[in-house]
């Protein structure tokens, strides 16, 4: 099975849409307003040439395609022209159509501005039984109406192609079972599929269904898609890029709270803000990379607001440096916002550590810190901070936030990376600033 294909148009037509194609968005949707209605059409029904690479079917020999990815991404318009072209070849074909709701199954995959009404070619006909739940195509080919919140449904009937939309709206139990029945009942041709296109969000059924043994995935983000207005993308970036909103709904994210984790992606969502009060101290935190090329030099800026809340500004955080390298970063970030200390880790390296960021400043004041006990040990009075509301995060830092959540109650981590390198000099840029006196715990300041 493949996306339409289609016949290109003649002479000036193909001409016309190469001129459009070659415009920036915001210039082909004036474009297009301004042409006539049968060129509209034409436009429209060229969907395959301007397609972008994440809409076209994969090939192979697959059952189940997941597009997952951020909201204008052209989900909808790639399932409803890949069912429209099974139709299109296959007039036997029994098609399921599954949504969290019948309304949401009308509303966005049949009577959408991307459904399979929008998509119909000129000369095609296709008719839409509202009464019935059911898509009759020019060819003879019949959809089906089904929603998720009723499995019993799709108990029997038999389907060689199914689309379901938003699967992660598709609520427990009932969800549950209504992707066993659909499946169950996916068994008629040779080459029986599902197209599943979904933003995700982090349930039982979205894991279940991304562990699919064979599962073909296309991933993408709301700005991969080259016809977005470049206005849209730039507000909705400026608005909640790097948040865990942002990550789920605009970059296609599975974000998800890990059990037993000493931070929660609620926490941290809560503790953004967008302007900072008069600082009181700011210090540059540093958990050094003890060899080169091997993990990364965690650098974190953060301060002290005259509130008595703690801030973080920025991570600088470098990878495959030398220890020359990673000094010059560190002071670097120092300079960037005037701090008046850095608050190095001596565990790896010593007194090396110290020596190689008086080279990089001989007057920056360096701080050397150890601990004896684990990263997590250390971690926890510091996330206690967090759910006591005394920490914030000028904006967001993604990897930051990745390694805090990943870091487990009871020693383990479970975060990106081998080591949780930013998360740790975090948390020894706040205990400088918000647990001193000297000692705390096994932190002793050398």
């Amino acid at each position: 099975m493949t996306v339409g294909t289609g016949e290109p148009a003649a002479g000036g037509g193909l001409a016309l849409l190469d001129r459009l194609l070659a415009l920036a968005p915001d210039e082909q949707a004036a474009v297009i307003g301004a042409l006539t209605k049968p060129q509209q059409r034409e436009f429209n029904e060229r969907w395959w040439q301007w397609a972008h690479d994440g809409q076209r079917a994969p090939p192979g020999d697959w059952r189940v395609w997941l597009i997952r990815a951020g909201r204008g991404f052209g989900k909808t318009r790639a399932g409803a022209e890949w069912v429209s072209a099974h139709a299109r070849a296959t007039p036997s074909a029994r098609i399921a159509l599954v949504g969290a709701s019948f309304d949401d199954v009308r509303q966005v995959m049949i009577e959408g501005p991307s459904g399979l009404i929008a998509v119909a070619r000129s000369d095609e006909g296709i008719d839409w039984r509202a009464s019935h739940g059911e898509v009759v195509f020019a060819s003879g080919a019949h959809a089906f109406v089904y929603s998720a919140a009723m499995p019993e449904r799709l108990r029997g009937p038999e389907h060689d192609l199914a689309w379901c939309d938003e699967i992660a709206k598709w609520r427990g139990r009932p969800g549950d079972e209504s992707w066993d029945n659909l499946m169950m009942g996916l068994r008629i041709g040779d080459r029986p599929r599902a197209l599943l296109t979904t933003t995700p969000r982090p349930n039982a059924l979205m894991r279940r269904i991304m562990a699919l043994p064979g599962l073909v995935e296309t991933c993408g983000r709301t700005r991969d898609n080259p016809h977005l207005p470049t206005s849209f993308v730039a507000a909705m970036t400026a608005d909640y890029g790097g948040t865990r909103l942002g990550r789920q709904e605009l970059d296609g994210e599975l974000i998800d709270d890990l059990a037993g984790a000493l931070w929660s992606r609620g926490v941290i969502e809560r503790c953004r803000v967008a302007t900072l009060p008069a600082l009181v101290r700011v210090v540059v935190a540093v958990d050094p990379s003890a060899s080169i090329g091997g993990d990364a030099c965690g650098i974190i800026a953060l301060a002290l607001g005259a509130d008595g809340l703690g801030y973080v500004l920025e991570d600088a955080t470098i990878s495959g440096a030398t220890p020359e390298g990673w000094a010059r970063a560190v002071v670097a970030c120092a300079a960037r916002h005037g701090a008046d200390r850095v608050v190095a880790e001596a565990n790896n390296g010593g007194d090396m550590v110290k020596s190689v960021l008086i080279a990089a400043d001989a007057a920056l004041p360096v701080r050397l810190v150890r601990a004896s006990h684990g990263k997590v040990a250390r971690a926890e009075p510091v996330a206690a901070l967090y759910e006591g509301g005394r920490v914030r995060h000028l904006g967001a830092f993604p990897a930051l936030e990745d390694e805090l959540c990943g870091l487990i109650t009871g020693g383990g981590y479970e975060g990106p990376g081998r080591s949780p390198d930013r998360a740790d000099a975090l948390v020894w840029g706040l205990s400088e600033l918000l647990i001193r006196p000297k000692r705390v715990g096994a932190v002793r300041a050398l």
